[in-house]
Parts: structure tokens; sequence; C-alpha cells
């Protein structure tokens, strides 16, 4: 059986984890942490970032990558659509959503999330970045219902694990969301994915490591 070795809180891993959900593959989950200098981590994922999955044949880290794997591995139901064109499409948003939103932001978290302080200097940086990329996924996104168009996909996955966090870390620095500052219009959707089983699963496992993790 299928290992995903992580923490609910981590995105990334909510990310594969609600992939795995609604394609109904059987998994055990063990609690990994992040930048891990054991050994047996290190082996499965090389830089001790965590999600990370072991399967029959060997371990395989990086979330996208995993993705792929759990798509070609368990095409039903799919999470891209059949069209290649298509496909590489909800690729290229999961990636926008991923790197030049998520990956940006994730220089507020200290201040945002952890009670540290970031520099005005890397606020201007990451709001300047952040509002380009912003205008750019705009462009991309259709919210049609979904975020990649009339089905659920790979990107969903993506953009219900990190669009929150952009929104909170950029409203808990800035003092605005700058999703809703540019007129994505993202919490509807993101109230209809977590109407989903698989979403509301993650999301009850989530809160119980927050919990955990203050107590």
């Amino acid at each position: 059986m299928l290992t995903l070795f992580g923490s609910p809180i981590s995105n990334y891993y909510n990310k594969v984890k609600l992939a795995l959900i609604e394609k109904g593959v059987p998994f055990n989950e063990v609690l990994a942490s992040t930048h891990s200098t054991d050994e047996a981590i290190l082996s499965a994922s090389p830089l001790g970032k965590i999600p990370f999955i072991r399967t029959g044949q060997g371990a395989l880290c990086e979330s996208q990558a995993i993705m792929e794997y759990i798509e070609a591995a368990y095409p039903q139901p799919p999470l891209l659509p059949a069209d290649a064109f298509a496909a590489a499409k909800v690729r290229e948003l999961t990636i926008f959503i991923d790197l030049h939103l998520e990956l940006v932001a994730r220089d507020l978290y200290s201040q945002a999330f952890f009670g540290g302080t970031v520099s005005e200097g890397t606020q201007a940086r990451v709001r300047k970045q952040l509002e380009k990329n912003i205008a750019a996924f705009k462009r991309l996104a259709a919210f049609a219902p979904y975020v990649a168009g009339e089905t659920f996909t790979q990107a969903d996955c993506a953009a219900f694990a990190s669009l929150p966090l952009v929104g909170m870390a950029t409203r808990a620095v800035y003092g605005e969301d700058l999703l809703a500052a540019a007129a994505v219009d993202y919490k509807p959707y993101i109230k209809l994915i977590g109407e989903r089983p698989s979403a509301q699963q993650v999301a009850v496992d989530r809160k119980a490591a927050q919990a955990q993790a203050t107590a």
C-alpha cells in the first residue's frame, strides 16, 4: 500500500492527500518533519522536504511529481483531461499556483503565522511580485466553477490547499488580501471545494494536527 509521509499542516501534503482521496487510493499516513536530517527520510526525499511517498517500487518526492505518478498509476477517476493540450493547461495553472503564488507568499509566513518579523524590504519585494503574479494568474484561472473550468482537476488540489494561505498571509502582513484586492473572488470557490468529502477530510485532519501542534 502507498504511504504518504509529511504533515497534515502542510499545504503540499494536503494537495497530494486530496488527490489520493478523490481517486479512492488506499494509503497510509506517516508523520514526517520537513528539513529532517534522518537518513531514512533523506533516502526518500534528499532535501528533507515533505511530502514524499513510498510505493512498492520505491520512494518519490516533490508534490507535482507525486501527482503525476498518482494520475498514471490510478487513472480513474481522472484529475487531468484526456486531451493533451487541456491537460497541459491544468498543469500550467498548477505551476502558477505553486510557484508564482504560494512560493512567493511563503516569504511572508514567518510574520503572518509564526510570530516572526519580515523586513520592510522583503515585504515590498514580495508585494510587487505577488501583484504581478496574481494578475497573471487571473488571466488563467476560470473558476467556472472549478479553477481550470468545468471539472475538478489537479489544479483544484493545489488551489484548495494554497490560495487561502496566500490570502491570509497577505492580509496579516499588508492589511489586505492581495487576491481579493485584485478581484480574484476565490472564497466562494474554496467554499465549493470544501463541500467535497475529500476536502472535508483534509480540513478535519489539518485542524486536528494544528490543535495538537499548539497543545
